[in-house]
């Protein structure tokens, strides 16, 4: 069934469901160290990360050791002394070099989300090249190379070796303890039927537990429990006791998802998209033997951990160097407000930041002092759609303004709210208080993280979008930041400011 999606599915004839639905969480009759372990999350995913740790140090520390062995009984040298000891030498770095690499690329996740050997021999690859890049760089001189794909190749064979064993070691022990993750399926019924019945597919061994389902359409007759409607999912999740949510639904509403990842997460309760059926197939080898169905987990909007220590340290690093690189033009531009119109230099405008916390966003003062005051009168002129005010010819800017706004000077000062920590280089750009009043929900998730000095909005057509279209873009940046999106987007701000794109 190569073209096979979840709607055919839903249309063969599929037997009814027999699911077990306890009254109760079946957890609580695991064996106590067992379900010692199960209950501290925090401590099951420390022994995860340790122990993998663990196993890919050892399988390193065997790949170099083997290929130096090689390379010595080639050259009618052998001494597993001398190798061992040449072993010690590259190991710290190839190691540090490797961790880094599989943790970016998932290898260190949960078991449902961890991919399988196409990722690791990409990462091994990756570490290869850069430790022969960092050799060569440092002036060492090989009379072969041998040594570097030599440890690629066992480095691959003993690497996936021992996260094989790992996986099968790991899943007996959670199939021992009685290991289910509580489900609550969400989509329309041909969809929930069609992954229902892929969970089942292992014959019961599957670690996810469909506990019932909620389904945007009516209600479909196929053995599972309906659960309720998709406004009660708050209630739902907590009185089930559910563990996730999965979204059955390829054609699932963007605004609907957006609140139901937020309901869930304010609760502890992880969202996960189930594939199509091509998706599955494609995906099934890279997952662990026995996962049906792969599941996407759906993060929160929100930076922490690394991630934020990451995202501020890049902050303050950058935005002290733009500081004292652009201080020339910070007081050329200082001068020019104070000498072309009454007032003072800078402009305080108060804005709902993360939380919706208000804070003070400062600027050069374009307009004339009593702008404020004339907002009012000029609503009807508005050309901007949704929530933004925006005038191409705002008769309260004053000349020196229109110079400021059109190359976004006016903006500068708030690379100093970004040392502060009221705002970050990239973000979501904070609104004034009166377009924020006019934001619907599912708009105001972008307020989740620290609002920005630019971002998607500037480099992809400012002001011409739609105003949905730049709060989706808000979440498109959310998802797949990193540090070097980031700075992606501070180079990309420039052109764009230079070319005036949709500005005004």
């Amino acid at each position: 069934m190569p073209n096979a999606n979840p709607a055919e599915l839903g249309s063969v004839d599929l037997p009814p469901l027999d699911l077990p639905l306890p009254d109760r969480d079946m957890r609580s009759k695991r064996p106590p160290v067992l379900s010692f372990l199960l209950r501290w999350s925090t401590l099951r995913r420390a022994a995860r990360v340790l122990s993998l740790l663990a196993l890919d140090l050892a399988a390193i520390i065997l790949a170099i050791f083997t290929a130096l062995c090689l390379k010595a009984v080639a050259r009618d040298a052998w001494d597993p002394r001398v190798s061992w000891e040449q072993s010690k030498d590259y190991v710290p770095f190839a190691f540090l070099v490797a961790s880094l690499l599989f943790a970016r690329s998932g290898l260190y996740a949960e078991r449902s989300q961890r991919p399988g050997l196409t990722r690791i021999v990409a990462s091994l690859f990756q570490t290869t090249l850069v430790a022969l890049i960092f050799a060569v760089v440092n002036g060492e001189e090989f009379s072969s190379y041998s040594i570097f794909y030599g440890t690629l190749f066992f480095s691959v064979a003993y690497v996936s070796t021992a996260r094989f064993a790992y996986e099968q070691a790991t899943g007996a022990l959670l199939s021992a303890a009685g290991y289910k993750r509580r489900a609550v399926i969400v989509g329309t019924g041909e969809q929930i039927e069609a992954v229902a019945h892929a969970l089942q597919a292992s014959g019961g061994h599957s670690p996810v537990q469909v506990i019932g389902f909620i389904s945007l359409t009516p209600r479909p007759d196929n053995g599972l429990r309906s659960l309720g409607t998709l406004e009660e999912i708050g209630d739902i999740v907590g009185e089930h006791k559910a563990d996730e949510v999965i979204i059955a639904d390829p054609a699932f509403p963007q605004q609907k998802a957006v609140e139901l990842v937020d309901t869930c997460h304010q609760r502890g309760v992880v969202v996960r998209i189930a594939p199509s059926t091509m998706e599955i197939l494609i995906h099934r080898a890279e997952f662990v033997p026995g996962q049906s169905v792969p599941l996407f987990e759906l993060k929160p909007p929100v930076f922490d951990g690394i991630d934020f220590a990451m995202k501020r340290t890049f902050d303050v690093a950058v935005s002290s160097v733009l500081l004292l690189l652009l201080s020339p033009l910070l007081l050329l531009t200082a001068a020019a407000v104070r000498f072309t119109s009454r007032g003072p230099i800078f402009y305080q405008s108060w804005r709902p930041g993360i939380g919706g916390v208000p804070f003070a966003c400062l600027k050069f003062r374009t307009m004339y002092h009593d702008a404020d005051r004339r907002q009012a009168e000029l609503e009807e002129s508005n050309e901007a759609s949704g929530a933004l005010f925006k005038m191409r010819h705002d008769p309260r800017v004053t000349k020196a303004g229109r110079l400021l706004r059109r190359f976004s000077l006016d903006e500068l000062p708030q690379l100093i709210n970004v040392l502060r920590g009221q705002m970050s280089l990239v973000g979501p750009r904070p609104l004034p208080q009166r377009d924020f009043d006019r934001l619907e929900d599912w708009h105001k998730k972008r307020y989740l993280v620290l609002p920005g000095i630019t971002g998607l909005w500037q480099v992809s057509g400012r002001s011409d979008l739609d105003f949905d279209d730049l709060v989706r873009l808000d979440f498109l940046y959310l998802e797949r930041w990193s540090v070097f999106l980031d700075l992606t987007i501070l180079v990309k701000t420039v052109p764009a400011v230079f070319t005036r794109r949709g500005a005004f």
